[in-house]
C-alpha cells in the first residue's frame, strides 16, 4: 500500500484527482457480466456524473496447468479466449478487500488473473469547457453516443433538466 503515496499530487483548474486502485480482472466473455454485478453490489464504482464505470478489451489468455491444481497438468500452455475487465476503485482497504471477495466468489477459475495497480483518476469540474465544440453534445451525434444520450439541440446534459446523482 505505501506505493500508492508514490502517486503525484496534481492541482489544477480543469479537473480533480482522486488515488485508488486500478483492478484488472481476466475472465471469459460469458462470465463478465456475472464480476461485473458482484463488483457494483460492493461499489458502485462512480466516476464524476457517472456510476458503474468499467471497461473490457478481448485477448488471449495463455496458460499451462501446474500439478496439485484443480486441473490435470499440462505439457504445453493452452490459449483461451477472454476479456480483461477494467475499473477504478476508491476508498479503503476495507472496500478493496470487499470487491476482491466478490470477484473470486463468482470467477469460474480455480486462480483468477486480477491485478490491484495504485492509480491517479481525473474527474472534469463540472460546468467547465460544456461550449467546447469537441464535446459530443456539440456537435452531430457520431455512431458511438447512446441513443439515450442523443439530443435534437446542442448543450450539456444539465441545460436539459435537472440531473440528481449520489457521489
Amino acid at each position: 500500500m505505501g506505493r500508492r503515496n508514490m502517486l503525484p499530487a496534481l492541482t489544477s483548474d480543469r479537473f480533480t484527482t482522486q488515488t485508488g486502485w486500478r483492478l484488472l480482472v481476466q475472465v471469459p466473455e460469458p462470465d463478465c457480466p456475472r464480476v461485473i454485478a458482484a463488483v457494483i453490489a460492493q461499489d458502485p464504482l462512480v466516476w464524476g456524473d457517472y456510476d458503474r464505470v468499467t471497461f473490457a478489451a478481448p485477448g488471449q489468455q495463455r496458460f499451462r496447468s501446474l500439478p496439485g491444481g484443480a486441473n490435470a497438468p499440462t505439457s504445453d500452455a493452452v490459449s483461451v479466449p477472454c476479456l480483461e475487465l477494467s475499473f477504478f476503485l476508491s476508498g479503503d482497504a476495507a472496500r478493496l478487500d470487499a470487491v476482491l471477495n466478490a470477484i473470486y466468489h463468482v470467477h469460474p477459475y480455480e486462480e483468477p488473473v486480477v491485478l490491484v495497480v495504485p492509480a491517479l483518476r481525473t474527474c472534469h469540474i463540472r460546468g467547465l469547457d460544456e461550449d467546447n465544440p469537441n464535446r459530443f453534445w456539440n456537435r452531430e451525434a457520431a455512431d458511438w453516443v447512446p441513443d439515450t444520450h442523443r439530443r435534437d439541440v446542442a448543450g450539456p446534459p444539465q441545460s436539459q433538466g435537472t440531473v440528481s446523482r449520489q457521489a
